[in-house]
């Protein structure tokens, strides 16, 4: 008897239990939904568990009669994607954007000042004056600014601003003045410069107040340092824009170990919408800890680093990229190498003795063509490895390096909108020959290279859409100019949606979490107002995000 009601109230039990199993899975059901997996390109709905795993595609009937107790999300004839992933942002960078001023866009420097002095407005006394996004190809005299174009407005407040690109600074004296004494004194007179960067000089050998690339690093040692709640708002701030447009995964390009802690703060919390590839920032302590610890993983599953961030030159709109040959519009200037050969070479073979893969930020063709030599010469006879080592923005070719992708296996992570930014003056630094091989998406394609897209924000803007419709139509936001800027390298929309989806996900070895809606991966999905895939490719950039899911929660919907 009593064995009989043992499995009587055992029977009660796992009865009540089954529906509560059952409501745990989602069937969502949309107009379409494009998986990205050739085993089955398109559905009609797709049911995932409670912790975000898909358990099945198909039409709506059978998931429905295969999970009758599934909790139903209908989004009408909406078009669902797998979760966009940048393959290239900056996600602190991003955040920083809406605690500075913001200067994108300006057209003149007496616009910087006044979107300058609408900031300052509420600083305290004496607090550094922090912006970013000038860039001097916008303005009439497509000249560098100097330190007494600030002086004017401010005579005592330090002042530094970031370039658009990240590669160069604008500081006025006061900011100057800050620096440590025995280097301030080298900016007076002289024709000194630091390694890896440059400080733009008078006639006189004075400082003007632009410092390029790792000159940079003289300005920024002087800032008071940020604490860490500031650290970690700009972080939480920069990932949730991100979701906000659609963006279920970001290749964070440069972190230091302090934001990885940051990271890892926000990851024990909960606090992470979106999943993060962290790349250590260099031959820095980050990468030291990844060979001393191991690659990283966070448990929660949305924050990893296996990756070191490198950079060999700088970059075109500051002349910094390095070149083999002078800029066409600055004789005698070919640039900055930001590693000697040799450095890049036992940085790289370092990263690999670790188990670490190597993504190199390359702009010139010098740079791609150096980066590309140490990644020859390290991998060796592994070259045929699954190492997915990457190349960052790959941007100025030479026609014979463009196979060398293809043959070392090495991923071209490129930045569409890059190439519809840089248009109006790229073929200016560089020339009517050189420009042949510049942001050759359909050539490294042809040749067999594997691309991964991103946007570089906040260099760009971090909507993704942006980056679709310039990788398939490669013009402005006005359409222009009519066909496309060099046609020849557009991708389909297709493609493009690839590179923001499985190739990015390939590109952090993640293919088998993300990139793809299949069975087994993860609920990571974007609700479209549109089928990217159906409509004029010059409509992608006003496609409507309704809503962004990772996990299979919703992380965003549009109010």
């Amino acid at each position: 008897m009593r064995a009989m009601l043992g499995l009587m109230v055992a029977s009660t039990l796992l009865a009540m239990a089954m529906p509560a199993l059952a409501a745990e899975v989602t069937v969502l059901s949309a107009g379409r939904i494009h998986t990205m997996d050739a085993s089955q390109p398109q559905a009609e709905a797709m049911a995932f568990d409670a912790d975000g795993r898909i358990l099945a595609l198909g039409e709506r009937e059978t998931l429905f009669a295969k999970y009758p107790d599934a909790q139903p999300l209908d989004v009408g004839d909406a078009t669902v994607v797998p979760g966009l992933i940048d393959a290239h942002g900056h996600v602190a960078g991003l955040g920083l954007t809406q605690m500075r001023a913001d200067l994108v866009g300006a057209t003149s420097k007496d616009e910087v000042l006044a979107r300058l002095r609408a900031f300052a407005a509420d600083l305290p006394e004496g607090a550094w004056l922090l912006g970013r996004g000038w860039d001097q190809n916008d303005w009439p005299e497509r000249t560098f600014p100097t330190a007494a174009d600030l002086d004017v407005a401010f005579p005592d407040r330090p002042v530094w601003l970031t370039r658009i690109d990240g590669h160069a600074g604008w500081a006025n004296t006061a900011a100057m003045e800050a620096i440590d004494q025995d280097t301030r004194a080298r900016l007076t007179q002289g024709d000194w410069q630091p390694d890896g960067g440059r400080i733009v000089r008078d006639a006189q050998g004075r400082a003007t107040g632009i410092f390029v690339d790792g000159a940079m690093a003289l300005v920024d040692a002087a800032m008071p340092p940020m604490d860490a709640a500031t650290a970690q708002r700009a972080l939480a701030l920069g990932m949730q824009a991100a979701v906000e447009h659609g963006l279920t995964g970001v290749h964070d390009a440069g972190v230091s170990l302090q934001q990885l802690r940051g990271y890892q703060a926000l990851a024990d919390r909960g606090e992470m919408p979106l999943r993060v590839y962290a790349m250590a920032d260099g031959d820095s302590e980050a990468l030291a800890w990844l060979c001393e610890n191991g690659v990283y993983a966070h448990p929660g599953g949305r924050l990893q680093m296996r990756t070191v961030k490198l950079y060999i030159d700088g970059a075109l709109g500051s002349r910094g990229a390095a070149m083999i040959e002078d800029y066409s519009d600055d004789a005698g200037n070919r640039g900055l190498l930001l590693m000697s050969p040799k450095q890049m070479v036992d940085a790289a073979a370092r990263a690999k003795d670790c188990g670490v893969q190597v993504a190199t930020h390359a702009i010139g063709d010098r740079g791609n063509q150096v980066v590309l030599d140490a990644y020859e010469q390290v991998l060796g006879d592994d070259r045929g490895s699954d190492h997915r080592w990457r190349i960052e923005h790959a941007q100025i070719l030479t026609e014979a390096d463009i196979p060398r992708f293809a043959e070392l296996g090495v991923i071209a992570s490129m930045q569409p909108t890059h190439a519809t930014s840089d248009m109006p003056w790229a073929a200016d630094r560089v020339g009517s020959e050189r420009i042949q091989w510049a942001y050759a998406w359909r050539k490294l394609r042809d040749a067999g290279g594997r691309l991964s897209l991103g946007s570089d924000f906040p260099v760009e803007s971090v909507d993704p859409r942006l980056g679709l419709y310039a990788a398939a139509t490669r013009t402005d936001a006005q359409g222009m100019p009519a066909g496309g800027w060099m046609p020849q390298e557009k991708l389909t929309a297709w493609e493009a949606l690839r590179g923001f989806t499985s190739d990015a996900a390939w590109a952090g070895f993640a293919e088998d979490e993300t990139g793809r809606l299949a069975v087994g991966r993860r609920a990571d999905f974007v609700v479209l107002g549109q089928d990217p895939l159906a409509i004029d490719p010059a409509q992608l950039d006003e496609l409507d995000v309704l809503a962004t899911y990772v996990d299979g929660e919703a992380v965003y919907r549009r109010p």
